[in-house]
């Protein structure tokens, strides 16, 4: 099956489109017939998690053989639940808990999965080149992509993350990792200079030929990539099953989620999980004071010129959202031209104005809301003292979002929250959020919110602070791509 790129005609199949991360244009890698194709979405109801995973992962990566082998390695005695994701029950919605794997964030579901892609698809191909990954990282991506791919044969992976753009745990995740073939570089800025960084350097050495003959290709772990992506829309399944399972909807009822997200590509899943045949009903983009994503889907306008704000949600601290292109390019109708010249206005201009026919089918489906700092510290404190129920400062602004909407919507449907990382990534806002004492280090603060909260720290945190820091290069933001052909080089 082939893979199109949302800038032009230029295509790949589903290997290739994984091995490549991007395409040679700057553009993602798409299935442009994934709402023609037919899916057996009942069938895949009735299915455990990782049988689900198999049949979804198949139907969108079919060039790849024996996908239940690669399923069964990729999860198999990594996360904490047997059902990856559970499903919990939260006053009258359902918060879809997608941090109970090694580093203690959603990207683990894709990022369990994509080593076992990436190894798979350059054997297929009869590769002997090695893949080495380049990611950028607003705290999550990083870790969850050095713990999937350290030590994994054939591969290397450099991540490079904001310097001051994470929390301390989330840094401490990174600059601790083991591995022979990973490297960690901070860079002086934010997400979006890691991420631009990184784009453009994957361009540069593609069109300089650079690592012709050199026994290396160049891959990405971050949503970019396809076989990123594609993992993620299995737990949205994974919910909906467990809703039918309890009685709380009938197969064929719509469920709304409310996903929080900076860089688009954990909405887009349930996007995909929609157009395979899935009832999903309203995908509600939750956005922190970072509202560039709000405004956009309410008005058609993206414009990244404004301040970059940094908050206790810093994975979603965002202005430029990469995947959003792949739902351009589907609200347009393949429209490659269009999206091209979107993207260029992005780059040269700072925004882009949709046109009404896309942004009115993207508004068919998306709904928008945003919280900021206040509103994410109340929104803690008061699900703990109401429902008991204790969530980390990203989850906290998709419940905020989610309260709103329905009050706005009276007529909604059931509501899924996606609970993006454990409360203990975030101890300090946490902590302060349902008036814990604040003294000390965040490791410190970790303890006391396990002491007070009475729920253990993940076992991928706790003893975090004992680690040597093995990683301490740090550069300006300019640096990254002659950091990246040094490193490769070496």
């Amino acid at each position: 099956m082939n893979y199109q790129s949302t800038r032009s005609a230029m295509c790949a199949n589903d290997t290739d489109a994984v091995l490549q991360g991007i395409a040679p244009d700057g553009g993602l890698y798409i299935d442009p017939e994934l709402d023609k194709r037919p899916f057996d979405w009942q069938g895949c109801l009735a299915l455990s998690p990782l049988q689900m995973a198999e049949k979804i992962l198949g139907h969108l990566l079919p060039g790849y053989r024996d996908m239940g082998r690669l399923v069964k390695q990729a999860y198999t005695g990594k996360f904490d639940s047997e059902d990856l994701t559970p499903l919990v029950a939260v006053g009258e919605d359902h918060v879809l808990e997608l941090f109970h794997g090694p580093t203690a964030a959603f990207k683990d579901v894709a990022l369990s999965m994509l080593p076992q892609l990436i190894t798979a698809g350059r054997e297929q191909s009869g590769l002997s080149d090695k893949i080495v990954i380049l990611t950028a990282t607003s705290g999550d991506t990083g870790k969850a992509a050095l713990e999937g791919f350290h030590d994994v044969d054939g591969t290397g992976i450099i991540v490079f993350f904001p310097d001051e753009g994470v929390s301390p745990v989330q840094k401490a995740q990174m600059v601790t990792q083991t591995g022979g073939n990973v490297r960690v570089c901070a860079v002086r800025g934010n997400f979006d200079d890691c991420q631009t960084g990184v784009k453009q350097a994957f361009a540069a050495i593609n069109r300089s030929g650079d690592l012709a003959d050199s026994g290396l290709r160049l891959s990405s772990a971050n949503s970019i990539n396809i076989g990123r992506l594609a993992p993620q829309v299995v737990y949205y399944f994974i919910a909906y099953a467990e809703l039918v399972k309890r009685g709380v909807i009938v197969c064929g009822d719509p469920v709304d989620y409310v996903v929080p997200t900076g860089n688009f590509g954990d909405i887009l899943a349930g996007y995909f999980a929609r157009l395979m045949g899935l009832p999903v009903g309203r995908l509600v983009c939750a956005s922190n004071a970072n509202r560039v994503l709000t405004d956009f889907l309410e008005t058609g306008l993206y414009d990244k010129r404004r301040e970059f704000l940094k908050t206790s949600s810093p994975s979603m601290d965002i202005l430029v959202s990469s995947n959003l292109e792949r739902l351009l390019f589907l609200a347009a109708d393949g429209d490659c031209e269009l999206v091209a010249d979107c993207m260029r206005r992005l780059n040269e201009e700072g925004f882009y104005q949709l046109p009404e026919e896309p942004l009115r089918k993207i508004q068919a489906v998306f709904s928008a809301g945003c919280c900021d700092e206040a509103q994410t510290a109340e929104t803690i404190g008061r699900v703990w003292r109401e429902q008991g129920y204790l969530c980390d400062t990203h989850t906290a602004v998709a419940m905020h979002v989610a309260r709103n909407y329905k009050t706005q919507n009276p007529g909604h449907a059931p509501v899924v929250v996606l609970s993006t990382a454990s409360p203990f990534k975030f101890p300090a806002a946490v902590l302060g959020a349902i008036g814990g004492e604040l003294s000390g280090d965040e490791f410190q603060q970790m303890e006391r919110l396990s002491q007070l909260s009475g729920l253990p720290i993940p076992r991928g945190l706790a003893g975090l602070r004992e680690k040597e820091v093995l990683h301490r290069d740090v550069i300006d933001r300019d640096q990254i791509l002659p950091y990246v052909l040094e490193h490769l080089k070496g």
